[in-house]
């Protein structure tokens, strides 16, 4: 087990939570999820009392605790009872679909606000500044993602043109293996998945490293496969909703991560964050003349 390297900051533990429920056991999950879902709650109540809830025993409750980082189940109440505040203002609310688009679409607006406040609690800032400063030394960039996450990242290759800094972002999954199996040392693969868990992105992935390619993986789980195949690791996010709940928290939260990540790349390049220039000029006649 590892521990955390510093406490989270107050508001962001339930998000560390949740960025490394998919890697306990079944019966440490239940611990974790119970503490994601009423965090108030747990911080009120004892190793046996939690036990009791999850259907566990307190040696899994201890042993889940040392699992997600932290020292035992106090040190985990501790923070739980310094996030209280905060973790009482992010708990969800159901969607009251007989209110129509009146209850719906605000309440929507309100679950992803409530999810953003959280979503940086697993993210690794100097893990973040080395990979801004491989993509802007690189001799080639490569994105390469699928499905869902798909998006997401080609919002980020174009936000990388349009501020200079070269970019290749095929859609297609063979091309995306094929042009990893052609990188070399130096140049920079960057991985979008919020599962981490895509077999076809984490194939264009291993391809980029057999090429000796640094692996930039953007994901909201700090133990998937992505992250550990990952040279540095961006995890945000990681509140999970099912599809028919209607959330897109997870990809706003991408979005803004690749936004900032490129705001970071054209820092370091000595260019203004948003589009500008010459291939901004050129975009706005591409569309225009659509």
């Amino acid at each position: 087990m590892t521990h955390l390297t510093a406490d989270p900051l107050p508001g962001d533990t339930v998000g560390v939570i949740r960025s490394l429920i998919p890697s306990l056991v079944p019966s440490e999950q239940r611990v974790a999820q119970a503490c994601a879902d009423d965090a108030p709650g747990v911080a009120m109540l004892s190793v046996a009392d939690l036990a009791a809830r999850t259907d566990t025993s307190p040696a899994t409750v201890i042993r889940a605790c040392q699992n997600l980082g932290f020292r035992g189940f106090q040190h985990l109440r501790l923070l739980l009872l310094r996030d209280l505040g905060a973790a009482e203002s992010s708990r969800d609310s159901d969607v009251d679909r007989a209110a129509g688009s009146r209850g719906r679409v605000p309440a929507l607006f309100e679950s992803a606000a409530r999810d953003l406040n959280s979503a940086l609690g697993a993210l690794d800032y100097d893990a973040f500044d080395a990979a801004a400063r491989a993509i802007a030394a690189a001799r080639r960039v490569l994105l390469v993602s699928n499905g869902g996450s798909g998006p997401s990242a080609q919002m980020m290759a174009l936000r990388l043109l349009t501020a200079g800094r070269p970019v290749e972002a095929p859609h297609d999954s063979v091309t995306q293996q094929l042009s990893a199996r052609t990188l070399g040392s130096g140049d920079v693969c960057i991985a979008v998945s919020d599962s981490g868990m895509n077999s076809v992105t984490l194939r264009a992935v291993k391809a980029a490293r057999a090429s000796s390619a640094i692996v930039v993986g953007v994901t909201s789980y700090s133990r998937s496969p992505l992250s550990q195949l990952a040279d540095h690791s961006l995890v945000a996010g990681a509140s999970y909703h099912s599809w028919a709940d209607g959330a897109v928290s997870g990809n706003i939260i991408q979005v803004l991560l690749l936004a900032a990540l490129q705001d970071a790349v054209a820092s370091i390049l000595g260019h203004t964050a948003g589009p500008s220039g010459p291939l901004l000029d050129e975009a706005l006649d591409i569309i225009e003349g659509e």
